[in-house]
This record gives structure tokens, sequence and C-alpha cells, in this order.
């Protein structure tokens, strides 16, 4: 078993938030992240992948193939973007990076799987000191 990761970014905006709390609720469990007029990030976005390495080729996905689904399945629906308003595939959740990073999770597992290989980690840095990694 053989692991590849390929590295992203993109920058979004966000608010986390329950809407049917106060304001003040709100800002009570997420503070400065509850800002009313959003805040936003430069993300780093990291996919692993796994299988086994084919003799054929002599690797388990061609990293161009990788990059290409990240880029149209993620990246291209979420940079610059506002992800409580704007990315579908986070409608409906409050906008924490581990919402997030579960959100990527699901939209990439079988766009890889279909091109022969397991996702194995979704990594999420939101910040240089913060950061989230999902194994599904």
């Amino acid at each position: 078993m053989i692991y590849l990761t390929r590295r992203e970014r993109f920058s979004a905006a966000h608010r986390m938030f329950r809407q049917d709390w106060s304001d003040e609720q709100n800002r009570e469990i997420f503070g400065k992240c509850s800002n009313p007029n959003w805040h936003g990030h430069n993300y780093d976005l990291f996919v692993t992948i796994r299988g086994e390495i084919s003799e054929e080729h002599g690797f388990i996905m061609n990293i161009s193939t990788l990059r290409d689904i990240i880029i149209e399945k993620i990246i291209s629906r979420i940079d610059h973007k506002n992800i409580n308003l704007e990315v579908d595939f986070m409608k409906g959740k409050i906008a924490t990076t581990e919402n997030l990073a579960i959100a990527i999770w699901n939209e990439l597992r079988e766009p890889v799987l279909k091109a022969g290989a397991q996702l194995h980690c979704v990594r999420i840095e939101e910040t240089e000191n913060n950061s989230i990694e999902y194994y599904g």
C-alpha cells in the first residue's frame, strides 16, 4: 500500500453561527469567528489517497488526475467564495473546518474511487496554527 498526497490552496470567507441562536449566543460560542460581516482564510487542502502501485505505469494514480479531481470537485466551487452562501456542498452546515473536511471528503470519495484509488485523508490547514484531519 502506498500513499500519495496532493496540496491545493483556496481562499474563502465564512461565518460560524447557528441561525436559531442570537448574535450574542453565537459570539459566546464561536467568538470572533461569528462576525456577522464574515471573515476569511487562505486554506491549504491536503488530499491523501492510497492504493497499490500499478505494474503498468508505476504509480497508484497520475498526480494530474488527482489534481483535476480536486480542482473540479472542490477548488472551482469554493475558491474566493462565501462558504455559507455560495458553496453548495456546505448548505445547511455550520461552516466549521471540521464540517468542511467532512463535506470535502464526501465530494471526493467517489471520483477518487472511480479513478482507481481510495481516499485516505482530507487535511485542511485553516491557519498556520490550526488544522483538521478527516479519515472518513
